[in-house]
């Protein structure tokens, strides 16, 4: 079965880094695109990241943008985000999900998750 294990998250100042990855095991990874979405406390879950299946594409929500990379390794079917600049709204529980969509963005489309990762911020 799928299984998207994730890992690296933890409690940082604001303004600085964490590196959150995402293993997968069960599935073609190299044809999922893989995205990072987080849910602050009391808020819905919304879009991060997305690393697209093929060329490698990516896809950011403006909030991030600048701060976060999304980045695969296809040989070790794994995904990371590469959080720099943290700000105390960045503070959520970090999943990550595979989808065979080209571009997910939405909670519906992603069929896989992990158990997810906290991440605080601290100002």
């Amino acid at each position: 079965q799928v299984q998207l294990v994730e890992s690296g998250g933890g409690l940082v100042q604001a303004g600085g880094s964490l590196r959150l990855s995402c293993a997968a095991s069960g599935l073609t990874f190299s044809g999922y695109s893989m995205g990072w979405f987080r849910q602050p406390p009391g808020k819905e879950r919304e879009i991060v990241a997305v690393t697209l299946w093929g060329a490698g594409s990516t896809y950011y929500v403006d909030s991030v943008k600048g701060r976060f990379t999304i980045f695969r390794d296809n040989g070790k079917k794994t995904v990371y985000l590469q959080m720099n600049s943290l700000k105390p709204e960045d503070t959520a529980i970090y999943y990550c999900a595979a989808t065979t969509k080209y571009l997910g963005t939405n909670y519906n489309d992603y069929a896989y998750w992990g158990q997810g990762t906290q991440v605080t911020v601290s100002s």
